[in-house]
């Protein structure tokens, strides 16, 4: 075992670790592209992208000039009451440029957990603003991310995230079914006749806003009935309930558009959080950007915003954002992701006939392969089989990093993956799905 990793065991608390394994982590080295290489030099395509982030792919030089240039120039200045700097000025008129409708307005963050918990505080505070003190509490979805700050993991419900030796918000922090089509049979009628009920059991009145991924990713990539957004989006506006869309993953051309509720799924957000793509994980940055509406209630009647970071609107987060943003629009890297994408699709569907899939799922570049004991049923393995564990160990192996979210393996990979490594990403976990098929049947575990 080499130094690095002995000092990683020793010292480091990952985040999501689980204490009790004492496995040696992969310490990765250096990347290029959808490439990386760890401490022994050991080669691995990236089919994971970082954590849904490195969408223009890794060791752009151009990246390191302008972080390096604007340290040199200015390597940090506040952005608190009346101060601002260059690239902070400059990022926030180019996101108001490409945001939805009407949203021109933008609160720097340091990431996208911090980016929800402050869309959360904004819509209560807008609320209050309106003259509705009581519009305080929060509706969201079973199996949602929104992040780790105590408020966005509050309104986030996720299976295995809630530990018992933590505390969550829970008295104002609701929660509904997931637009889930596979498992749930979710249709859009009855998605939002059940926002309704839960809206009238709390009462309209004290509901300040309503939080939605597009793409609920990290819970399992579920994806909406066609028209689910719009309608959701739709229902909150009758109720002057505030709109929130978490775009930390499908931001910045993971599924083809910039942003995804207008373009892709034709839904207006009051409130959109973004993270990741934004500066595809050369800079932590996150923004909330909010509409013109929300603005005008704020500057009606003058009061102070008491809410922000140290690093909100960092000058060299916010100049490598800019030029992160720029390479995506000089390369058309949002067309490359549903050109690729579609590949990409085509090729994790042709896994569906093999005894572990039960279904196989997502849009562009995101993409999910669910492994059940049961093609029929969908019935799952038992929880201590650990299959997407060992389907990801299989594949990592060969030289394939795929993410392993309990029963699933999810994918996303860097908007520049070329066809040569889609085509070796779906062979790949082909090949990984098989080996531990065929280890399971050897333990005498029954699948099919």
């Amino acid at each position: 075992m080499n130094d690095l990793t002995q000092m990683d065991i020793a010292h480091a608390l990952r985040p999501w670790q689980y204490t009790g394994d004492g496995l040696p982590p992969v310490v990765v080295e250096k990347g290029a592209g959808c490439r990386v290489w760890d401490v022994t030099g050991a080669e691995y395509l990236d089919a994971v992208g970082g954590l849904w982030n490195t969408n223009i792919g890794l060791g752009r030089r151009e990246m390191a000039e302008v972080i390096a240039d604007q340290v040199e120039k200015l390597a940090f200045s506040s952005t608190f009451g009346d101060m601002s700097n260059a690239p902070s000025a400059a990022l926030s008129a180019r996101l108001a440029h490409l945001a939805p409708t009407g949203l021109t307005h933008v609160h720097f963050t340091t990431g996208g957990s911090t980016a929800i918990d402050s869309a959360y505080r904004l819509a209560c505070f807008v609320q209050s603003a309106r003259g509705f003190k009581g519009r305080h509490h929060i509706i969201a979805r079973e199996h949602a991310y929104h992040g780790s700050t105590h408020i966005s993991m509050s309104i986030g419900n996720r299976d295995g995230d809630r530990a018992p030796e933590f505390r969550y918000e829970e008295d104002t922090i609701h929660h509904i079914s997931a637009p889930d089509t596979l498992r749930g049979g979710a249709t859009v009628e009855g998605c939002v006749a059940e926002l309704e009920v839960k809206i009238a059991e709390i009462g309209a009145e004290r509901v300040a806003a309503f939080f939605a991924e597009p793409i609920q990713a990290s819970g399992g990539v579920i994806m909406p009935p066609e028209g689910y957004l719009k309608a959701m989006a739709e229902a909150c506006q009758r109720h002057g309930i505030l709109f929130v869309a978490d775009e930390v993953v499908t931001g910045f051309g993971r599924i083809g558009h910039m942003f995804a509720s207008e373009a892709r799924y034709g839904a207006q957000p009051d409130i959109l959080c973004c993270a990741k793509g934004l500066s595809s994980g050369y800079q932590p940055i996150g923004a909330m950007l909010f509409s013109d509406e929300i603005w005008e209630t704020l500057a009606a009647e003058p009061r102070w915003y008491t809410s922000g970071y140290t690093y909100s609107g960092h000058p060299v987060a916010c100049a490598a954002a800019l030029k992160n943003i720029e390479i995506i629009e000089r390369e058309d890297l949002c067309a490359n992701a549903l050109r690729v994408g579609a590949l990409f699709q085509e090729g994790l569907a042709t896994l569906s006939d093999m005894p572990l899939v039960g279904d196989v799922r997502g849009e562009a570049l995101i993409g999910c392969v669910e492994n059940v004991a049961d093609k029929e049923t969908l019935e799952l393995l038992p929880d201590d089989v650990d299959v997407g564990k060992r389907i990801s160990d299989a594949a990592q192996k060969r030289g394939l990093l795929v993410r392993p979210l309990g029963h699933l393996n999810v994918m996303s990979p860097a908007l520049t993956i070329s066809e040569a490594e889609v085509t070796f990403c779906v062979e790949t976990l082909g090949k990984a799905i098989q080996e531990v098929a065929d280890t399971l049947t050897r333990e005498g575990i029954r699948i099919g």
